[in-house]
């Protein structure tokens, strides 16, 4: 093996005061390395050979180059074979899981090799008895470069300019200290072999566009910008740590939590400073675009009853709320009740039923409805409200839709989504935890009460 130079050695010194700053990992874990064949990678073998750390190697061929493929797969494998250690690989139909899960290339490839990195972990755990096996990748500083302005321009926020973490879960980047020159010139005074991926010099990608386009031109003015960007993302990953602290305390005096929903004040949200910050951070895991996000401010300014979807969720403007609820799922549309004696359980919650004889206290609940047994026809059917539906609400001797009934009632559109009711006879006798029909009430005649009671979810 070639002897140190003076900068080999250098960036041997800077790996390991990075590991032990950083708190990465130690001489007692078992290190998996993800090589593709690339400079980067190829020098993360070296130096964790070097600095006498236990690791295998696992190799990814994406089968996407056809023999420069197979071709870097076979130097991982000599690699491994040179240093002694274990070496995993896997072909993947890269193209085939894109096709059947509609995704763009990258992110077809990312999610293949990290599932399979886990199972490789798993089975290293296994075989060795190792307590701690971790993943280490060979992203760089040049690499954190291109993340934070990917996630400028994607306008990912604070949390996105932070750019990619030394560590996160079962994942090690202990490489993030070092420029691409840097790990180049190591490599070229070492002799270490490493192949170049045609695909990187290319401009199909965003990132590769970054990498080869903006940041270069960007050198030309400034000579260390990536370094500079790098360094950056530091103070960065501390702004966000103070940004987040103060922001969930914010969050936390202004949202209110009422099951699945979350209730906002239209009037202190457009008073609070940042207030567009606050909810653009409240909404991040409702998958809302940026646009949508634009469009929910609006809602503030909009009359009651307007709503937003996205994919998982809504944003619906009522009264002096905002209301951001998840979206219902399809479900069970009719549940048939044959038997008015045991508790029926439903997606709105369970019913219980009482049969009793008058006299009976008729209680002024509405999750409680007194009816006449007697004039119901059973089966009764349990099912969703839909348009169209009306009924004779308790008092009144005309029918009413239950859209106007709920207009009435000033029954929001999140409640109206989740109202079932029960027929009998093809007769609505109750809108569950709301009110009964007139035509089923009990009377001074009436001489069996069924008493419904519901509990919801």
């Amino acid at each position: 093996m070639k002897t140190e130079s003076r900068s080999s050695g250098d960036l041997l010194y800077r790996f390991r005061e990075f590991i032990k700053t950083e708190n990465l990992f130690g001489a007692n874990d078992h290190l998996l390395l993800a090589v593709s064949g690339g400079v980067d990678s190829m020098v993360l073998c070296r130096l964790c050979f070097e600095a006498g750390y236990a690791f295998s190697i696992a190799h990814c061929n994406f089968q996407l180059r056809g023999a420069e493929s197979d071709a870097d797969e076979l130097l991982v494998k000599e690699t491994a074979a040179n240093y002694t250690v274990d070496f995993h690989t896997k072909n993947f139909d890269t193209r085939a899981y894109k096709i059947d899960n509609k995704l763009g290339t990258q992110e077809a490839a990312r999610n293949l090799r990290y599932e399979w990195f886990n199972q490789v972990i798993e089975t290293i755990k296994k075989e060795k008895s190792a307590s701690r096996v971790l993943l280490l990748t060979a992203h760089h500083a040049s690499d954190q470069a291109e993340t934070v302005l990917f996630n400028l321009m994607r306008g990912t926020g604070l949390r996105g300019l932070a750019g990619i973490a030394s560590k996160r879960d079962s994942i090690r980047r202990p490489l993030l200290f070092a420029s691409k020159e840097a790990l180049k010139n190591f490599a070229e005074e070492n002799n270490i072999a490493y192949r170049d991926d045609a695909s990187n010099a290319g401009t199909d990608y965003s990132r590769n566009y970054i990498r080869n386009e903006l940041l270069p031109a960007a050198e030309k003015i400034f000579p260390e910008v990536s370094k500079n960007i790098s360094n950056s993302s530091e103070r960065f990953k501390d702004a966000a740590i103070l940004y987040t602290e103060i922001l969930e305390l914010k969050i936390k005096k202004l949202v209110e939590k009422r099951g699945q929903e979350l209730l906002i004040p239209v009037l202190k949200l457009q008073k609070m400073p940042a207030g567009k910050t606050i909810l653009h951070e409240i909404l991040q895991p409702c998958n809302f675009s940026s646009a949508q996000e634009k469009g929910i401010w609006d809602l503030l300014n909009a009359p009651s009853g307007k709503y937003i979807n996205s994919s998982s969720h809504r944003v619906l403007r009522d009264r002096k709320w905002l209301i951001i609820s998840p979206l219902e799922t399809q479900e069970q549309e009719v549940i048939l009740i044959e038997d008015v004696s045991r508790t029926i359980d439903f997606k709105g919650g369970q019913i219980f039923f009482k049969e009793t004889h008058q006299p009976v206290t008729i209680e002024k609940d509405p999750s409680k409805a007194f009816l006449d047994k007697d004039k119901i026809e059973l089966p009764l059917l349990l099912r969703k409200w839909k348009q169209g539906d009306y009924f004779y609400p308790l008092g009144m001797n005309k029918k009413k839709k239950l859209s106007r009934f709920f207009i009435d009632q000033k029954i929001s559109l999140v409640e109206k989504e989740k109202t079932w009711v029960l027929e009998s006879g093809k007769k609505i006798i109750w809108i569950a935890g709301h009110r009964i029909d007139d035509r089923f009430k009990v009377t001074d005649s009436t001489k069996n009460v069924l008493v419904l009671s519901l509990s919801p979810e």
